[in-house]
C-alpha cells in the first residue's frame, strides 16, 4: 500500500506534469505548422519554434550571438523560429537578402517587434509606410545633406576633443563604451535635435540612463504588466519625452531666420507647417526619441568597436596616421589644419578602417519585416503575417567576398568590388528603400572621432579582446577598459 502511494504521488508530481509539458510542445508545434499555407507546395523552412507561447525569445535573449551561431551551423542561411510573439524566420546570405531587402511593398513591409513599437511610437520614421514613410525620410535627410554635415563638424569635433582630453588626464582606466555613449549621445542632442552644449550637459546623465534602460528592454516580450521588460522600457521611454518636451515646445514657436541652418527635429517641425498638417506634441516627441536612439547608440557601439580593433592592430594605427600625415592632419603646421568633408573624404584608408570595423562587428545585427503575401525564397514558403528577420552580421561572416574573414585587414576594402558582388554582401546600414537614413553623418562622426583619437593618443587594452554581445547594438561585455596616453607626434 505504501509502494503504490510513493508511485501515485510520483507519478502526479513529476511523470504527469512533464508529459502534459511534452504534450504542450508538441502541440504548439501541430499548431505553428498549421500556420503554413496550403497553397503553396514548398516547405516551411526547417528550424525549431521553441517553448508554447515563448518560443525562443528567452534563449535567443541570453544568448544571443551563440544562439544564432547554433542556429546557423545546424539550420543553414534559411530557418524558422518564434520570437517576441511571432513565428518569425530568420534570413542571411546576400542573395536571399537581396530578395528580402528589395521586397519592401511587395513581398514584406517593415515591422518590427510590438515591444519595439510600443515603445518608440506609431509615428517613428521606422514604423510608418507608404507615402507617409517616404515625405518623413525626406524631411529627416536634408539634416544629412552634404552642406548640413559641413555645419556639423566643428560641433562634432569640440566634443569629440573635450572628451578625448578628458581621458588623457585620467589616471585610472577609462570604460571606452560608456564614455561613447555619453560623448554620441552629446553629439547628437546638440545635432539633431538642437539642444544648447549647457543644457546637454545639465540633462546628460538621468538622459543616458534612461535610454539605457528603454535599449535594454526594447525587445522584450509584449506583456505590459509591473516589472516586466515591457513595463520598464515605458517608463523610461516616458521620462526622456518629459525631458525633451520643453525644447520641442519652444521650436514650435521659435521663428528662423532664412539663413538660419536647422537641426533634424526642427526640419520636421518647418516640414509640417509647410505641409499644413497639425503639430501633435507626441508624435514629435517620439520623432525626437527615434533620432536620438539612431544618432547615438549606433555611433557609440561602432566607435567602441574602432577602439578596440585598432588596440589589437597597431600596424593599422599606424598606416591610419601615415595617411593623416600625407593629407596635413599630422605633423607641422597640422594645427592649422580645418576639417572640412573635403578632407574627411580624401582619407580613404581612414575610410577602409570604418568599413572593416562595421564589416566584423555590424552595429545592427539586422532588420524586421513581415510577409504581405506568402512567397517563395530558396525552396521554401515564407508564409503570410510570418516576421522575417534578415540578418546583416550572419550575411557578412557567409560571404564568399571576403577571404580570411576572420581576419582585420582594412586594405581589402582600398580596391573597389564590382557593385554588383558587393551590394548585398555588405550591409552593415541595411538595404534598399529603408537603407539607414543617418548613414553619411555615421561616417562623418566616426572619421573625425578617429582623426582626434590617432592624433592625440595611444591606447592599450587592460583586459586584451573583450567578449562582445547583442542588446540591441554590439557591445563588449567588459565596456573596454582602456589606458590612454599622449601620443607623441614625430611627423614634426
Amino acid at each position: 500500500m505504501v509502494l503504490y502511494t510513493l508511485c501515485a504521488t510520483f507519478l502526479c508530481t513529476l511523470v504527469l506534469p512533464l508529459l502534459l509539458f511534452l504534450a504542450a510542445v508538441k502541440l504548439w508545434e501541430i499548431y505553428i505548422i498549421s500556420g503554413r499555407d496550403p497553397n503553396c507546395a514548398s516547405p516551411l523552412p526547417p528550424g525549431t519554434m521553441g517553448l508554447p507561447f515563448l518560443g525562443e525569445t528567452l534563449q535567443m535573449v541570453l544568448q544571443r550571438r551563440k544562439f544564432l551561431q547554433m542556429k546557423r551551423q545546424k539550420y543553414g542561411f534559411i530557418y524558422k523560429t518564434h520570437l517576441f510573439g511571432n513565428p518569425t524566420v530568420r534570413v542571411m546570405g546576400a542573395e536571399n537578402v537581396r530578395q528580402i531587402l528589395l521586397g519592401e511593398h511587395r513581398l514584406v513591409a517593415a515591422q518590427w517587434p510590438a515591444s519595439v513599437r510600443t515603445i518608440l511610437g506609431a509615428d517613428t520614421l521606422s514604423n510608418m509606410h507608404g507615402a507617409q514613410h517616404k515625405l518623413k525620410k525626406k524631411a529627416i535627410m536634408k539634416a544629412f545633406s552634404r552642406e548640413a554635415l559641413e555645419h556639423y563638424i566643428p560641433v562634432i569635433q569640440e566634443e569629440v576633443r573635450c572628451a578625448v582630453a578628458g581621458w588623457l588626464q585620467s589616471d585610472s582606466c577609462v570604460l571606452v563604451y560608456p564614455e561613447m555613449k555619453r560623448l554620441m549621445f552629446r553629439i547628437a542632442m546638440r545635432i539633431l535635435l538642437g539642444f544648447e552644449p549647457e543644457q546637454t550637459r545639465t540633462d546628460e546623465l538621468e538622459l543616458v540612463e534612461a535610454f539605457e534602460e528603454m535599449i535594454k528592454n526594447l525587445f522584450s516580450l509584449p506583456i505590459d504588466v509591473p516589472f516586466s521588460g515591457l513595463y520598464r522600457g515605458l517608463k523610461a521611454r516616458n521620462f526622456i519625452h518629459a525631458k525633451i518636451e520643453e525644447n520641442i515646445k519652444k521650436k514650435i514657436v521659435k521663428r528662423l531666420d532664412q539663413a538660419q541652418h536647422m537641426d533634424a527635429l526642427q526640419l520636421l517641425i518647418e516640414n509640417c507647417k509647410k505641409n499644413g498638417e497639425p503639430l501633435g506634441i507626441q508624435e514629435l516627441k517620439e520623432s525626437a526619441t527615434e533620432l536620438l536612439f539612431g544618432g547615438h547608440e549606433t555611433t557609440a557601439s561602432s566607435a567602441t568597436s574602432l577602439v578596440m580593433f585598432l588596440g589589437l592592430h597597431p600596424e593599422v594605427v599606424l598606416r591610419m596616421r601615415q595617411e593623416l600625415h600625407a593629407k596635413g592632419l599630422l605633423g607641422a603646421n597640422s594645427q592649422d589644419k580645418a576639417l572640412n568633408i573635403e578632407t574627411l573624404e580624401q582619407l580613404k584608408y581612414t575610410g577602409c578602417v570604418i568599413k572593416e570595423t562595421l564589416r566584423i562587428n555590424p552595429s545592427v545585427p539586422g532588420g524586421f519585416r513581415v510577409a504581405l503575401k506568402t512567397f517563395e525564397l530558396n525552396g521554401y514558403q515564407i508564409p503570410r503575417g510570418w516576421n522575417v528577420i534578415y540578418s546583416i552580421c550572419d550575411t557578412h561572416d557567409v560571404s564568399d567576398m571576403f577571404p580570411n574573414k576572420e581576419e582585420f585587414q582594412p586594405e581589402r576594402f582600398m580596391a573597389k568590388a564590382p557593385e554588383d558582388s558587393s551590394r548585398f554582401n555588405y550591409i552593415p546600414f541595411g538595404g534598399g528603400s529603408r537603407r539607414c537614413v543617418g548613414k553619411e553623418f555615421a561616417k562623418v562622426v566616426l572619421k573625425i572621432f578617429l582623426v582626434e583619437l590617432a592624433t592625440k593618443c595611444n591606447w592599450t587594452l587592460l583586459n586584451g579582446p573583450p567578449t562582445m554581445k547583442t542588446g540591441p547594438t554590439v557591445y563588449p561585455v567588459d565596456n573596454l577598459p582602456t589606458k590612454f596616453s599622449s601620443f607623441v607626434d614625430t611627423y614634426n
